[in-house]
């Protein structure tokens, strides 16, 4: 959350002219309605097998840039699963970095609404702990030191000397 998956896929698809697709909205065009709804209505067990079940229907777009949502990674193999499908990329920030993100869209995100700058440096902190070994497991681990639009142009370099051209 906050580390600009979503952006940065984005961009990182579009250099690459490649489709871009974020799994949580593919979940929600599924089901019909918002990833909040799913969780208060069905629960996060519910969630999960969704969001693995759309992770791998989207095995299909074999080039392609796919952000999926921060708990991906934890559950069902998906870590492993992403790294026998593709390249794999954690765009790694330090909490402090996400706090200062994630404060100017708290309202935006129910799991944050309400929390002050010292709750919400420790969600942040308590949920990498708790994820990170996932992450670590990615083939790329960007280390983000400089705004998301150079971490999409850094990336593309990457990609390119990745797979030669």
């Amino acid at each position: 959350m906050g580390s600009g998956k979503s952006y940065t896929g984005r961009r990182l698809a579009n250099g690459a002219a490649v489709p871009f697709f974020d799994l949580d909205e593919w979940i929600e065009s599924r089901e019909g309605r918002s990833i909040r709804s799913i969780f208060e209505e069905e629960g996060e067990p519910y969630f999960r097998e969704r969001e693995r079940d759309a992770l791998r229907e989207m095995a299909r777009f074999r080039d392609a840039v796919i952000s999926c949502g921060g708990g991906t990674p934890c559950f069902h193999d998906n870590m492993s699963w992403m790294n026998r499908q593709g390249v794999t990329i954690y765009l790694r920030a330090p909490a402090e970095v996400l706090a200062r993100r994630l404060a100017r869209e708290q309202e935006k995100r129910p799991l944050l609404k309400g929390l002050n700058q010292e709750s919400l440096l420790w969600f942040i902190r308590s949920k990498l702990e708790e994820r990170e070994p996932f992450y670590l497991k990615s083939s790329v681990i960007y280390e983000q030191k400089t705004g998301d639009e150079a971490a999409a142009k850094d990336l593309l370099r990457h990609f390119q000397d990745l797979i030669g051209h």
